[in-house]
């Protein structure tokens, strides 16, 4: 399926914000496309989580922060009981511990509240076709500022990495320093097809949902740390 072709199909999203003014302004800027439907709201995690089984949407923006029940547990109940409706997390500093537990609970990436328009669009687009939204250079200053941090969402005994062959390893640790699918192809001079097949392959031998979680399972296992991963370059 090409991407013109995945743009064509209809993307129904829930919005969840404790402000409805946040609220109004991601449905005014999602319905000027013609390609996704905001199919509901909720004002806090519980809601969330009751609409979501209720409407099923393809892609829930979750903000973190809410009454009842935070953005965390909701993604974490709905990533479960829901595993067809893909998570956006929402954050107001792009520097937020809670975002690394949203993505331990299986978020598909995360969004700064203030970021462009196009970016929003375009992450709904990709998460709704089970790809994972990872800024590189975002999400590794959150992973190098709380990987090493305690968190109720994190194994208690990482899994090990025995299943995994020589080059399943140098793909998820390439996949720990931000790389996409083509980089990692040139760093191992392979093919992006081969590429993707190895990303399935630790995605299905860990039962992970996306890049995201195999991102944090590298850290989580020590395969990489912060000081040994380099700040990708401008994309």
């Amino acid at each position: 399926m090409t991407k013109e072709s995945n743009r064509m199909r209809r993307i129904s999203v829930l919005l969840a914000d404790d402000q409805p003014m946040i609220r109004t302004g991601f449905r005014l800027i999602l319905e000027a496309e013609g390609d996704i439907d905001v199919v509901g709201e909720a004002s806090d995690g519980r809601e969330a989580v009751a609409e979501t089984e209720r409407l099923t949407p393809d892609v829930v923006l979750m903000d973190i922060r809410m009454p009842n029940m935070d953005g965390v547990e909701a993604t974490r109940l709905i990533t479960r009981s829901v595993p067809s409706s893909h998570v956006i997390v929402l954050t107001t500093f792009d520097l937020d511990a809670h975002v690394v537990d949203a993505l331990r609970s299986g978020a598909g990436g995360f969004l700064v509240k203030d970021g462009p328009a196009d970016s929003l669009v375009e992450a709904i687009r990709t998460v709704a076709t089970g790809d994972a939204v990872l800024a590189p250079r975002v999400t590794r200053r959150l992973l190098d500022r709380f990987a090493g941090m305690p968190s109720e969402t994190a194994p208690t005994v990482p899994p090990r990495l025995d299943a995994l062959t020589a080059r399943e390893l140098d793909v998820l640790r390439a996949l720990a320093r931000g790389m996409s699918n083509a980089e990692v192809g040139r760093e191992l001079g392979i093919g992006e097809t081969t590429v993707k097949s190895h990303v399935a392959r630790i995605l299905e031998k860990f039962q992970l949902r996306d890049r995201v979680q195999a991102v944090v399972l590298a850290y989580d296992c020590g395969l990489v740390t912060p000081r040994s991963a380099p700040t990708p370059g401008p994309r």
